[in-house]
């Protein structure tokens, strides 16, 4: 609301947005292919293959909510905004991440959604993988900056 308001006329992907989609989609996608593939390879094939797919599913929907975190702001990093900023938002991501759990943890939600339980090893992978996104759009908040 501070700054003044987009030509009615300008593309939704100006200001680099397009770049921005682009590399933050390949990131998301390298990730879900890395942690697929590590996950194929710990397999014995004896297996059910939803846990792999477990494992992709919660990659990104983790890495997109970080990414989301991390968008606050075109500019400015979600620390300086500060995390409680809009509380709202806060709320539709920790439900979001509520109903992922939920989808992976719940015995009557599995077969639903062809889940299977993550290790805590497994999940603090998870979340660490999306941590990438978010680390790597603040900095390149903080490279637009400088």
């Amino acid at each position: 609301m501070r700054r003044p308001p987009r030509p009615p006329k300008e593309s939704v992907f100006a200001h680099g947005l397009w770049q921005h989609a682009l590399w933050v989609g390949l990131l998301i996608g390298g990730l879900c292919l890395g942690v697929q593939a590590w996950a194929l390879g710990q397999e014995d094939g004896t297996g059910p293959k939803s846990h792999w797919q477990t494992l992709v599913f919660t990659v990104l929907t983790l890495a997109q909510m970080a990414h989301l975190l991390a968008i606050r702001s075109e500019r400015d990093s979600l620390f300086t905004i500060g995390l409680a900023s809009n509380r709202p938002l806060l709320g539709a991501v920790a439900l979001t991440i509520a109903l992922q759990l939920a989808t992976i943890y719940v015995p009557w939600l599995q077969p639903v959604f062809r889940t299977q339980p993550l290790s805590a090893g497994e999940l603090a992978l998870c979340f660490g993988l999306a941590a990438i996104v978010f680390v790597a759009v603040e900095l390149e908040k903080a490279w637009r900056r400088a």
